[in-house]
Order: structure tokens, then C-alpha cells, then sequence
């Protein structure tokens, strides 16, 4: 995708990456956080604003920093850096909220063509896998770089 998006800063593993939305709002510092699940290869993609006494994620937290596209393309891009290390890696994702899985479903069947071209998009209905379609309403995504 070709959209504008922040620097990010990663560290070596490439599981957690930073970043600094700018917006009406201020500067707000982002956490983005690949975790392995109990399911090898299986990884869960957090992300949130970061708590700066913690320095841990706060998903539930709204921003509104008036910046939501460019900082979902900087997600995106966390993704890609994290597949190129981790390469079978399946990235798991949902929102913290109904209201941001759907935003996630929103922005992912806005660019599903482009996606399709690098990864395996798959939405969580009713407890069961299946390849993404649009206008479904998923509970969690799941994607893997293509072969």
C-alpha cells in the first residue's frame, strides 16, 4: 500500500515496534507488539498507545488523533517487517472493541486487492477460518505472506 505512513522504530527481534502519531490531539507515542502464541508460528499483533509510567500497550484507550489512516498504515508496515524476519509467521489481529474490528474489516476491504498481492487474508466467523470477503462481519483476522 502506498500510503503515508510514520517511521517506526523496531527492535532487533522485529516483535515491537514505536512510532509517533501526530495529530490535532498532539504527539501521541504508539506501541505495536508481535507475541507468539501457544500455537506455534501462531503470533497475536497488539497495538495500543504507549503508557509512558508502564511502557506497556493501553488498547483501550481513544486516541482520536485525527491521523487513523496513516497509523493503520504504519501497522500494516510493522506486519511486513515482522514476515520478512518470520516468514511462516501467521499474525493474528482483532479489536480491543466490536467498534475497532470493524474499523480493521473497514480498512482491510478498502485494500483487499493490494493485500491479497503479498498475503493469505482469512476472517474468523462464527469460530471457523475462512478466506476474507467483504461486507462479513469477522471477530479477528489472520494472515500469512504468501508462497
Amino acid at each position: 500500500m502506498k500510503l503515508p505512513k510514520y517511521e517506526i522504530e523496531a527492535e532487533d527481534s522485529l516483535a515491537v515496534f514505536e512510532f509517533v502519531s501526530i495529530g490535532n490531539k498532539g504527539n501521541i507515542p504508539k506501541l505495536i507488539k508481535f507475541s507468539e502464541t501457544t500455537l506455534k508460528g501462531f503470533y497475536n499483533l497488539a497495538f495500543g498507545d504507549k503508557n509512558l509510567l508502564t511502557g506497556e500497550i493501553d488498547d483501550k484507550v481513544v486516541s482520536n488523533n485525527g491521523d487513523s489512516e496513516k497509523v493503520l498504515a504504519t501497522i500494516v508496515s510493522s506486519v511486513y517487517a515482522f514476515t520478512d524476519k518470520e516468514n511462516e509467521a501467521w499474525v493474528y489481529a482483532t479489536g480491543s472493541t466490536p467498534a475497532r474490528t470493524r474499523l480493521y474489516r473497514m480498512e482491510i476491504t478498502k485494500y483487499i486487492d493490494e493485500v491479497r498481492q503479498d498475503f493469505e487474508v482469512y476472517g474468523l466467523l462464527n469460530g471457523e477460518w475462512e478466506d476474507f470477503e467483504k461486507d462479513i462481519e469477522y471477530t479477528a483476522f489472520v494472515v500469512r505472506r504468501n508462497k
